[in-house]
């Protein structure tokens, strides 16, 4: 499997706090790797760094043939990193169909009536072309998480950063987003989500990496990381007893 991110080395600190302690870790090309651990164990900052959000302290990050690390999320973006945030981000005095159009118009050789076609066949895909018209603001919880996935999908991207997209989505629409990761990674998309519901990464994860305060403490099979001591005990004892 050809390496598609490469993480060397790497440290982030804020003051005297030490958020990820020289990570190392490597995500082949198509891979559907869950991210998990305690809250506070490094989790976010991580997806922050690759996504452009935060500058590491220490080490450095390669997507494809690209160094990455310190790069602005705009220039993540146009190399093929899309990225969703576990407080949903959409512009809410736009409508459902605006707030397609705003990635959409990052590739300036796309003409408005393309856009338009491309963000109303994903809205189309993700059941909201109803809501086209409707204001961002307006939408639900969940709603709101697969316009962010709408979003993405304009950027066509070859890796796509989740972090915590299930929290407070209505079970039933749930089971659509699954259905949804599952065929943007059988596309060929490279995925890493963040997720505190076991469920959604022993289910959907071919692999699963764990930290713990700022450390790897297992990179394996689900099956194998569910049955790591290491794991058991700094994270999923009360799920594995449930």
């Amino acid at each position: 499997m050809t390496t598609q991110l490469r993480i060397d080395g790497l440290e982030k600190r804020f003051g005297g706090l030490v958020a990820l302690k020289k990570v190392d870790l490597a995500i082949g090309r198509g891979e559907l790797v869950g991210l998990i651990g305690p809250n506070g164990s490094g989790k976010t900052t991580l997806l922050n760094i690759v996504g452009g959000y935060y500058t590491p302290s220490a080490g450095s990050v390669h997507f494809e043939s690209h160094r990455i690390d310190g790069l602005a999320p705009n220039r993540l973006a146009r190399l093929g990193i899309g990225r969703s945030f576990q407080m949903t981000k959409v512009f809410r005095r736009l409508t459902v169909l605006e707030n397609m159009l705003v990635p959409g118009f990052l590739d300036w050789s796309v003409t408005p009536a393309e856009a338009k076609a491309k963000a109303m066949d994903i809205l189309y895909r993700l059941k909201l072309a109803p809501l086209a018209d409707q204001l961002g603001g307006r939408l639900s919880g969940g709603q709101a998480k697969l316009l962010e996935f709408g979003r993405i999908m304009m950027l066509e991207p070859r890796m796509v950063l989740l972090d915590e997209p299930f929290g407070g989505v209505h079970p039933e629409l749930k089971r659509f987003m699954y259905d949804t990761i599952r065929e943007w990674n059988d596309s060929g998309v490279t995925i890493v989500l963040i997720s505190h519901d076991m469920g959604s990464i022993f289910g959907l994860c071919r692999r699963v990496v764990t930290l713990s305060y700022g450390d790897i403490i297992a990179d394996g099979d689900p099956d194998a990381v569910r049955n790591d001591p290491a794991v058991l005990d700094a994270y999923l004892g009360d799920y594995h007893h449930a």
